[in-house]
């Protein structure tokens, strides 16, 4: 009996140790979550100021020039607006960004996913004499830019891999000798550093002066501080070097003030007249789902989220880690009765070409891809966008997730989160500069329970906070997070029993 008193009492004295260590985590936790905030405060805070220090080597994104006054050109960009691209009113920013293109000025653009970029270098193509460069990472996004743009009767081309021999005729003879009608050429980086038969056709075009513009496209893809850094992008400074006279507008959604600074020296255009639009996106709703260890019971939730939420064949997006994942998830969906195709990098280009089209006319509701889908799509209904993993970095997120409600309403945005996820991404991340740390960004985003969504993204590229207005789960969510002494409770009623 007295053995069992003393190991009462010290099994009693343990767990009121364990009591009193448990109540020291959560505070430490808590700080920890404070302190995290703070230091993205503070990271964006340091950027401003080292941006700050170097406008003199970088140029200013203040300028004395008033773009939105009137320029010769006014009346002839409004009637090219309406009656070409059948758009009734600028957006923030489009006009003055048209204008200072138009005026010859070197320009970088920060505007959000839905913001209008594309408006800001093809209106200014079509009305400048001569031939624009538009140089894009992905060739979906090139073939769904000249789609778009073939069908409102502007003479856009492609020259990438997947060009047939005729159209690379016709092409190279319009750059050589300005037969044909071209005004937008789509061109992929590897064109750029790859091919020097492109290259030689193209100083014949400048020569000739019928090279009007440069436009750089996801400009964040050059610098090696960015979240889908190219190595191909590396060599795009060769364009204003050989081309110093014609007009580059350098174009993203998302760039920190590192990646801002390291593109306007890579591009070499320190003297760009820079915009920044805000990254709030008001009519995206963000939320973060608890992610089942059992993958049939994710993809049930996630059949059952569209076919409840969309019952009208709404297009979304799935976003998935792994090609592999993406087929296997594409069928189980298709098996619950989604609407769904998969796309990935590693199909026939026909194929994928196809299934873009399918979507994007509305035959299938979803495509499941990994990000070689969708940067820079021109579909603008998109009303949800679902990770069915863990994205890399918060940018990353931004840019998917932004890819839903480009026209403007209300869209969802839902990522499923589970701890198992975060070594699959550290092991891609581990090499890349701040990887590791900019993959802990977005776990944090992840395991918030209290803070904004949208605050996180403000925070994150160094932007006065906004109000939210309820658009994500935290600040929507009526429930109180109560804390629960587990602890305690288990102490009360074992010595319950003991007596």
């Amino acid at each position: 009996m007295e053995d069992e008193e003393n190991i009462e009492e010290e099994l009693f004295l343990v767990e009121s140790q364990l009591h009193d260590i448990q109540g020291q985590i959560k505070t430490l936790l808590d700080r920890q979550e404070e302190l995290y905030e703070r230091q993205l405060q503070l990271k964006a805070l340091l950027e401003v100021s080292k941006m700050s220090r170097n406008k003199s080597n970088y140029g200013s994104s203040v300028t004395l020039e008033d773009w939105s006054g009137s320029f010769p050109w006014d009346s002839q960009a409004d009637d090219t607006r309406f009656n070409v691209f059948g758009i009734t009113s600028y957006r923030s920013n489009q006009r003055e960004i048209i204008n200072t293109v138009m005026s010859g000025k070197d320009v970088l653009v920060i505007m959000a996913a839905g913001g209008g970029k594309s408006l800001c270098y093809q209106l200014p193509a079509v009305l400048c004499n001569g031939i624009a460069l538009v140089v894009s990472p992905l060739l979906s996004l090139i073939q769904d830019q000249v789609m778009g743009l073939a069908a409102l009767g502007i003479p856009a081309y492609m020259l990438t891999s997947t060009t047939n021999k005729e159209v690379e005729k016709f092409i190279y003879r319009a750059l050589d000798k300005g037969e044909g009608e071209l005004k937008i050429l789509y061109v992929t980086p590897e064109k750029i550093s790859k091919s020097k038969r492109f290259m030689s056709k193209l100083e014949k075009c400048h020569h000739a002066g019928r090279l009007s513009l440069v436009a750089v496209d996801e400009a964040h893809c050059c610098s090696q501080w960015g979240h889908d850094f190219r190595p191909d992008y590396k060599n795009l400074g060769i364009l204003k070097i050989q081309f110093p006279s014609v007009p580059m507008i350098a174009l993203t959604a998302t760039a920190t003030s590192k990646v801002q600074m390291d593109l306007i020296e890579m591009l070499h255009i320190p003297k760009c007249v820079k915009f920044v639009s805000t990254v709030n996106r008001p009519n995206l709703f963000y939320k973060v789902y608890e992610k089942s260890p059992v993958g049939k019971v994710v993809i049930d939730e996630i059949a059952n989220f569209i076919s409840e939420s969309y019952p009208n064949n709404e297009s979304g997006i799935v976003y998935c880690f792994s090609r592999r994942e993406c087929e296997q998830v594409a069928k189980e969906l298709c098996d619950r009765g989604i609407s769904a195709e998969h796309y990935h990098a590693d199909m026939d280009i026909i194929a994928r070409e196809k299934i873009h089209m399918r979507w994007s006319q509305g035959k299938s509701q979803v495509i499941v891809g990994t990000v070689a889908f969708g940067m820079g799509i021109n579909k603008p209904d998109v009303r949800f966008v679902i990770h069915h993993s863990l994205s890399k970095s918060m940018e990353t997120y931004y840019q998917e997730s932004g890819r839903a409600g480009r026209d403007g309403l209300s869209s969802e945005c839902v990522l499923y989160y589970r701890p198992g996820d975060v070594p699959r991404q550290s092991s891609m991340v581990f090499y890349e500069n701040c990887g590791l740390q900019n993959l802990y960004d977005i776990v944090r985003y992840c395991q918030s329970k209290r803070s904004c969504r949208r605050g996180a993204f403000f925070q994150h590229f160094g932007e006065a906070l906004q109000d939210c207005n309820g658009m994500c789960d935290n600040c929507a969510s009526s429930i109180e997070l109560k804390e629960i002494d587990a602890t305690s409770m288990m102490t009360l009623h074992q010595s319950r029993n003991y007596n």
